[in-house]
């Protein structure tokens, strides 16, 4: 009997050494160690990982130099040093009451228009760049491990379609009018939120949380969600409510500022640092739920932590940004062709993996067509269908080679 591509996709997996000497506290040795070289390949191993990551950190850096530097209005990159340098020496006076800025003499060789650019307007975006763009990433690598699927990405649950259903509330009905100027964020986030509860209590059945039910909830969940938008749209008596959903969609940084960065900065922080730790765990679910049971993982609790982190954090990024897509479902593949398939390396590596990738993208999607300024869930998508036709050729081409 033929095997499934579940069952292959699995086999793949398992046939890595990287997952299997993973899954042990002591390490299993691969055949270059049994020959007698039991320390280089792991110290050559161990030392690739922080390099890249190094590298990764300093790329990570030029990235933001860029994103704040160039636009519409290129300023540079001197300038935009000079008034990072200036504000960060100010904010830390004010919380610590030490005058450094006594200690150091910076010149304000920059206009008000600059500053303005530069500080209020661009790095808000960029840092919300970073934010987003590194939170769907762990987030898509852990949903590839728990639903044992490489096409799977945050937005598998629905949540996209439900943080939709939230934002059209609150344009066309006022719905969350009490908060103001955050209302739209609020709406999409407890639409998320709502959609998550939805497709968990669909996919429940008997005590357990199955994989394959959960996908079919969420893929059923988003269908009904993003009927329900389209028929709030066309029933509604607001003609730009389409326009501003439709812009809202697409994903988009523009228009952040410093006061928004709180709720994703905390859920990025708090979520990625849960989801690394639990990256053992997933190395032992990648190779089969009887195996991961075996090495001591609660399945059940396991699965539905992780299910709850990952909405959280995935609500809170659609809530600031809208759905920009790919980013999840990319940089994952991405990374596992740079480190392999061993989460504990995985996981890092894609939080500064996605939040380069965004940046990035946000100044192209912001000059390549100036003066029109694309939402950088256009670039992204432009780029993903490719991407995913390729993804899509690659596996068959595995499961053919395999059989």
């Amino acid at each position: 009997m033929e095997r499934s591509a579940l069952d292959d996709y699995r086999t793949s997996f398992v046939a890595n050494s990287i997952v299997i000497r993973s899954l042990g506290d002591k390490p299993i040795s691969t055949p270059a160690e049994v020959e007698g070289n039991t320390s280089s390949p792991k110290i050559t191993e161990r030392l690739r990982f922080w390099l890249l990551l190094g590298g990764l950190i300093g790329l990570l850096l030029i990235s933001v130099m860029l994103g704040v530097s160039l636009g519409p209005v290129d300023i540079p990159i001197g300038v935009v040093w000079w008034i990072a340098a200036s504000e960060t020496i100010n904010i830390f006076s004010d919380i610590t009451s030490f005058e450094l800025n006594r200690w150091a003499d910076i010149e304000e060789n920059w206009t008000r228009a600059q500053f303005n650019i530069i500080w209020l307007i661009r790095f808000p975006r960029v840092l919300m760049g970073f934010f987003v763009g590194a939170g769907l990433a762990v987030v898509g690598a852990t949903m590839q491990a728990l639903v044992r699927n490489p096409l799977a990405d945050p937005y598998i649950l629905g949540i996209s379609s439900g943080a939709s259903v939230g934002a059209v509330m609150v344009l066309a009905f006022g719905a969350f009018a009490f908060a103001g100027i955050y209302a739209i964020s609020v709406g999409a986030f407890f639409g998320a939120i709502l959609t998550f509860l939805t497709v968990f209590l669909l996919a429940r059945s008997n005590g357990r949380l199955h994989p394959a039910r959960l996908i079919l909830a969420g893929v059923a969940v988003a269908y009904f969600f993003s009927g329900l938008t389209s028929f709030i749209i066309l029933t509604s008596d607001n003609r730009e409510l389409a326009r501003t959903v439709l812009a809202w969609l697409l994903g988009s940084l523009a228009g952040t500022n410093w006061s928004e960065l709180t709720l994703p900065a905390a859920a990025l922080f708090f979520g990625s640092v849960y989801l690394v730790l639990q990256a053992r765990g997933l190395n032992a679910l990648i190779v089969g739920d009887e195996t991961a049971a075996t090495l001591g993982v609660d399945l059940a609790r396991f699965r539905c932590s992780l299910f709850l982190v990952v909405s959280l954090v995935t609500g809170v990024m659609v809530a600031v940004s809208g759905a920009i897509g790919f980013v999840g479902l990319m940089i994952p593949h991405i990374v596992r062709l740079m480190v392999g398939t061993d989460h504990r390396r995985v996981m890092p590596v894609s939080i500064f993996a996605g939040s380069i990738f965004l940046i990035l993208f946000d100044v192209v999607a912001r000059t390549a067509f100036n003066p029109v300024e694309l939402p950088v869930g256009v670039i992204t998508s432009l780029l993903g269908g490719p991407f995913f036709l390729w993804l899509l050729h690659r596996q068959m081409k595995n499961l053919r080679s395999m059989q």
